[in-house]
């Protein structure tokens, strides 16, 4: 709150300024007056004409010194101070926030009681140091209320500082962090994104999620294993929260598994999910559409477009046509169970899959971004006879691209120590790597850069693509 002086204080400080300035004007005129008649009857009237010079520059002096004191020049910044009981006096800030060490934005989440009065305290224990509160949500509780803050603070006030001044105000099992530029979009805006994108594109409910919920792990339990056995008892159609672990029915069957340790759910945020998911689940699979045909050194053409589940015949086509040395450096384990990995790896559920297809229709090659929990994998498969063309090269850009727009940090592969072609890959991202070699399994990891990648180029200009 600014404060303001009031009119009438403005008012009083007028006439007695003015008073004031009356009073040495008179003063002034009876000195002159005193000292003229001393100079015209007095012996010495030199000397006393000096001293008469130095008193009226005396005079002027002072008055200068007081007008300067009292005069309307604007005030300086405003500072902000609290509501006070009448009499008290709040001292203010020492500084105002951002103008000298500048400001911090944080998110912070707090339990307080359900009484009235509670919310205010704590927004004047939050004024004190000079905090300001961008944005504020309420999570109702059985027996409280958790406050979700955006809050600018100064910055050299620390997160410590910050907690206690919540707990000074009545707050408690007091929460902060950095907050980042999503979190300056109200959160009405943020959740229609996320319901935009998740409508668009199956495979944006899991990043959705993370990105409603904050940092968090999402697993996926399918509803059957491999060889088609019953992996858990169903879900409620409702779902189940239990404090930092909520578990929904995912839509392409089994579970959705959402942990976050650092921080307990809360019932709205358990409801926004379940609604997010309920979304997915009535519009169905859906894939977007786009595709790019490019043309090869050699003069062929690919198209490039993203797969689903109808990919699925011609996948297990392709696996007929490779080789089992490539199965094995794909799938790391018996070549006969490869085609059983598909429907997993073409579900939107579980990350990005592009495939690339020749002008006669025929798959060649597929490229799998893949959600495992915090990271990323990147997983590349191309036939044998379409090898060393620079297809590989090309969905792994892709792939990378498609990751830094999600803002993963970095990417890995597993391979065989000796697919030399793999690491070729790799290294042509131009990316810092990571390599880790354990028993013959090599994972190379690449770190993206901190703003998106910019879109990949093609092998050669495409001809043309379709929306």
């Amino acid at each position: 709150m600014t404060h303001v002086t009031p009119a009438h204080s403005r008012r009083h400080h007028h006439w007695r300024r003015d008073l004031v300035e009356l009073a040495a004007l008179f003063t002034a005129v009876a000195v002159a007056d005193t000292i003229a008649n001393t100079i015209a009857h007095g012996p010495d009237g030199r000397a006393l004409l000096l001293l008469s010079a130095v008193t009226l520059l005396a005079t002027a002096g002072f008055h200068t010194w007081w007008a300067r004191r009292h005069s309307h020049a604007p005030p300086g910044l405003a500072t902000s101070a609290p509501d006070t009981a009448a009499g008290a006096h709040a001292p203010a800030p020492a500084a105002v926030p951002g103008t000298e060490s500048g400001t911090a934005v944080w998110r912070m989440r707090t339990t307080v009681r359900d009484e009235p009065g509670s919310l205010a305290t704590l927004c004047g224990a939050l004024a004190r140091h000079g905090v300001d509160i961008l944005t504020l949500q309420a999570h109702p509780l059985a027996d409280g209320t958790v406050d979700e803050f955006l809050l600018r603070a100064p910055g050299a006030l620390s997160p410590a500082e910050l907690t206690r001044a919540v707990t000074a105000g009545g707050g408690s099992s007091t929460w902060v962090e950095r907050a980042d530029a999503h979190d300056l979009v109200d959160t009405p805006t943020r959740v229609l994104n996320l319901a935009t994108r998740t409508a668009l594109d199956a495979a944006e409910l899991p990043l959705a999620l993370r990105q409603l919920l904050g940092r968090c792990t999402i697993r996926t339990l399918p509803a059957a294993s491999l060889a088609g056995r019953p992996l858990a008892e169903p879900l409620p159609v409702e779902g189940v929260l239990e404090e930092t672990v909520m578990r929904l029915r995912d839509p392409a069957g089994g579970a959705l598994t959402i942990e976050r340790p650092y921080l307990p759910f809360t019932p709205t945020e358990f409801a926004r999910a379940r609604a997010l998911v309920e979304l997915d689940a009535r519009l169905g699979p859906r894939v977007p559409p786009r595709h790019d045909v490019l043309t090869l050194p050699e003069g062929n053409e690919i198209t490039v477009r993203r797969a689903g589940p109808g990919d699925l015949a011609a996948a297990r086509a392709m696996h007929e046509r490779c080789s089992t040395a490539t199965l094995e450096q794909r799938y790391h384990g018996p070549v006969g169970d490869a085609d059983r990995y598909l429907n997993h790896l073409l579900s939107p559920r579980h990350g990005r899959t592009l495939a690339a297809y020749t002008a006669s229709g025929r798959l060649t090659a597929l490229g799998h971004l893949l959600w495992d929990g915090d990271e990323t994998e990147v997983a590349l498969l191309v036939e044998d006879a379409w090898q060393r063309r620079g297809i590989g090269s090309e969905l792994l850009r892709r792939l990378v691209a498609m990751a830094a727009e999600t803002e993963c940090a970095s990417v890995y592969a597993v391979t065989r120590s000796a697919n030399t072609g793999m690491v070729a890959t790799m290294r042509g991202l131009g990316l810092p790597l990571d390599y880790q070699i354990e028993g013959g399994t090599l994972v190379i990891t690449a770190r993206i850069a901190a703003t998106p990648a910019p879109a990949p180029a093609p092998v050669s200009p495409p001809r043309g693509h379709r929306p």
